[in-house]
């Protein structure tokens, strides 16, 4: 089989799972959903704000934030047990707790905390998309951070399920519900916006 160098050597219509996904060597970045080939936006320049932030946040802890792009492999369960990827996706800033979770290709299973960065052409897709998908995958917490607005919304997982921790569209801490302690102040996110 050959190496796929070029996203036009893919069939978009068929479904490919993180194997085939490992072994592309591909200039664009693309991630895998549900096995669907899906290109990616251009990652946002202000993200790195905000892994600063976060970094010094954790330096006295076990956790890491990695930042895109970063293939985090979220597994699901088969009928019979065994664990199947078939989404790989590469969220704008994601933070590991579980060290054992980290391979030498990026992340396998939900990371602790997952923010995604909107933008009008991303909107949908991290708000539905991923939002479905991290919620399925258990990640305890998800940010959908937003600069055209100036906003941050925190959910949290719940039995299952992700629940509205907050809308934060001012100056203040903006705490991480999975961390115990930890705060994020949204002028520091915002910072220069």
């Amino acid at each position: 089989m050959p190496v796929i160098t070029d996203i036009s050597q893919l069939d978009l219509t068929k479904t490919y799972t993180s194997a085939d996904y490992l072994s592309w060597r591909l200039d664009e970045f693309v991630e895998l959903i549900r096995g669907k080939v899906r290109l990616m936006s251009p990652a946002p320049r202000v993200r790195h704000q905000l892994v600063r932030a976060i970094d010094q946040r954790l330096d006295n802890t076990s956790c890491e934030v990695f930042f895109a792009p970063f293939d985090v492999r979220l597994t699901t369960s088969t009928p019979n047990g065994d664990a199947q990827i078939s989404t790989v996706v590469q969220p704008d800033i994601c933070v590991v707790c579980d060290e054992n979770k980290l391979d030498e290709y990026g992340c396998v299973g939900a990371p602790d905390w997952i923010i995604e960065i909107l933008s009008p052409g991303n909107t949908t897709h991290d708000s539905k998309t991923k939002f479905d998908l991290y919620e399925e995958n258990g990640v305890p917490e998800y940010w959908m951070v937003n600069y055209g607005l100036k906003n941050i919304v925190v959910y949290t997982l719940e039995g299952g399920h992700y629940e509205l921790r907050g809308e934060f569209f001012e100056p203040g801490p903006i705490p991480v519900a999975t961390m115990t302690g930890l705060a994020v102040e949204w002028a520091e996110v915002f910072k220069g916006v």
